[in-house]
């Protein structure tokens, strides 16, 4: 009978295991292998050794720039997306009429594909007609920026693109929300403790486990953006929007250089996993286990 189950256990786990392999294990040990060669494509591998690594590290003054421009993108991006996420998500666990309308109505906008939104945002973006510099005049009375041709609004403009699509860490807070025991409330009113104290006492604690999810896959779709500058902005002005991954796509797909691009890949594979190694490491000081808890 186990042997039985071990055969149907295997059987059932192969698809997943086999597209593992072949679609992500075999390409990352390709591309550490390749990080070693001048690869150009047309012409076979050569092995060069450290090289990539040396020009990557000392040399190419543009992986520097392009490390900058995408840990400033993050450091103010991914806060702000965490703030807004928990803000939205506590206004939509309220119990008011259409509240179930709001949510699609937020959640709507991370389903359109990537390239459309980048698209309509070039048009809000616009400096002459577009509709965030109407509403700035109109509202305000400000002269809205240049946004994307302007290498000082540029990652600005980009973060305020960022923020249409929250909706699935707005869904996974309401959900912790919904997890937390309404009795925790009910005790703490009893005791007279004011919103704001069930805020930081209750709502945050029960809720740090969710945050540093949405911290951890901030961190990585961060240092992943690629689309809406490759679109929107093509790395201008002045390199103002070079961002890590459209930089090692160059060197890739337009100068043909897949050795050193693997190279930058692994350059961006470690500096994720130090940094989610990081987040975990730094948890057991700001994350709080209900289950640990009664462990203990």
């Amino acid at each position: 009978m186990r042997s039985r189950e071990a055969m149907y256990l295997y059987l059932f786990i192969a698809p997943g295991l086999l597209g593992m392999i072949l679609f992500h294990l075999a390409p990352m040990v390709a591309s550490l292998g390749l990080s070693f060669t001048e690869y150009e494509i047309t012409s076979p591998p050569e092995f060069v050794g450290f090289e990539n690594y040396h020009r990557m590290l000392f040399v190419d003054e543009l992986v520097g720039k392009s490390l900058s421009v995408t840990a400033i993108y993050a450091v103010v991006g991914v806060p702000i997306r965490l703030f807004l996420q928990l803000f939205l998500a506590i206004l939509l666990n309220r119990k008011i009429a259409g509240i179930r309308l709001f949510r699609a109505i937020l959640y709507f906008p991370s389903v359109v594909a990537g390239v459309a939104i980048a698209l309509g945002w070039i048009l809000l973006l616009n400096p002459t007609y577009g509709a965030v510099n109407h509403i700035l005049w109109e509202l305000f009375g400000i002269i809205g920026p240049r946004w994307l041709n302007s290498t000082q609004w540029v990652i600005p403009g980009l973060l305020l693109m960022s923020l249409w699509g929250i909706g699935p860490g707005i869904v996974i807070n309401l959900a912790g929300l919904q997890g937390i025991s309404p009795e925790l409330y009910e005790a703490a009113e009893i005791d007279g403790a004011s919103g704001v104290r069930k805020f930081l006492h209750i709502t945050l604690p029960m809720m740090s486990p969710i945050l540093m999810f949405n911290l951890v896959m901030g961190i990585v779709s961060n240092f992943q953006i690629f689309t809406q500058a490759y679109v929107m902005t093509g790395g201008g002005p002045a390199n103002s929007s070079l961002f890590f991954v459209l930089y090692l796509y160059r060197n890739a797909f337009e100068f043909f250089k897949m050795g050193y691009a693997s190279a930058l890949a692994w350059l961006l594979f470690a500096i994720i996993l130090i940094l989610t190694l990081a987040v975990f490491r730094s948890s057991p000081l700001w994350v709080y286990y209900e289950a640990k808890r009664e462990r203990n």
